[in-house]
């Protein structure tokens, strides 16, 4: 389960005594960076800072503190053939009982991550659309169905935000700087004026349209007739996900279109640091 505030309070209203375990240092090659987070409790764990041995070991020791036969800490860990781990780096992490003033100070972090969160709109509840909701669900975005049709959205089973508009190029003006906008639609002149108006923002980190490049080209024309003033038509990504492999099934489309946004929503990804852990060395 991916640690985010909900999950976290859920986390605590089933567990009574937990561990936090965070990366307080990274050198070379390492599994998670110093954004990882982990709850730790006496059976069950909520998010992950790699896995593999590395993540046993620290669950290990995360509860043999809970259980009092260790102590709190810091831990430094060399992922070499040691442990039977080949990665070459080293991490050091925090383990921290987690008491009243450590978790409101790791919901404070949370929020502040959720604050921080891309947005990626998705502009049509169909096939495509729904296959994508599913695919970016579990990914750190904050992620937006927009759909004409109330009916069609109301079957979207992905946990995302759903939102019903009339008006849908109104909900790009309205959107975040920095977001995705992802147009697949059941009407292409609708897809113009969404693409459009997500192109003359010029602050999008993605506007991906979903078609052939017969339609791109169709699209380009159409932007110089009704406005020639937009002059980063080729920022636009369409068509989305093109693998070369021709393969038009919802779910694949849906996981090569996830890939690419994930590729540009990546360059610029704002660092939170973790709550400061105790920092006495284990």
């Amino acid at each position: 389960m991916r640690l985010t505030s909900s999950s976290a309070k859920a986390f605590l209203a089933q567990e009574n005594r937990l561990a936090l375990v965070s990366i307080t240092d990274t050198a070379g090659s390492t599994p998670r960076d110093k954004d990882a987070l982990m709850l730790v409790s006496e059976n069950t764990i909520c998010g992950t800072i790699g896995g593999g041995v590395l993540e046993h070991m620290v669950i290990q020791r995360a509860r043999a503190a809970l259980a009092g036969e260790a102590e709190f800490g810091v831990m430094d860990v060399k992922l070499g053939p040691e442990i039977g781990q080949c990665c070459g780096g080293s991490v050091s992490l925090g383990i921290e009982h987690i008491d009243e003033v450590a978790w409101g100070a790791l919901l404070k972090l949370l929020d502040e991550e959720h604050k921080h969160q891309r947005t990626v709109y998705i502009f049509g509840a169909g096939h495509i659309g729904a296959a994508l909701a599913i695919a970016l669900a579990p990914l750190p975005y904050h992620v937006i169905v927009v759909d004409t049709r109330g009916d069609i959205l109301s079957e979207i089973v992905a946990d995302v935000e759903k939102l019903n508009s009339a008006i849908p190029e109104s909900v790009v003006l309205d959107a975040p700087a920095n977001a995705a906008f992802v147009v697949l639609t059941h009407d292409h002149a609708l897809d113009f004026l969404i693409t459009k108006t997500a192109l003359e923002r010029n602050d999008a980190a993605y506007v991906g349209l979903i078609g052939s490049r017969t339609k791109r080209k169709k699209f380009e024309s159409w932007f110089k007739h009704e406005g020639g003033e937009i002059k980063n038509t080729e920022a636009l990504v369409c068509p989305i996900g093109s693998n070369g492999s021709g393969d038009k099934r919802p779910e694949i489309i849906a996981a090569l279109v996830t890939a690419e946004i994930v590729t540009h929503l990546s360059r610029e990804i704002p660092t939170i640091e973790s709550p400061n852990l105790v920092s006495v060395d284990v």
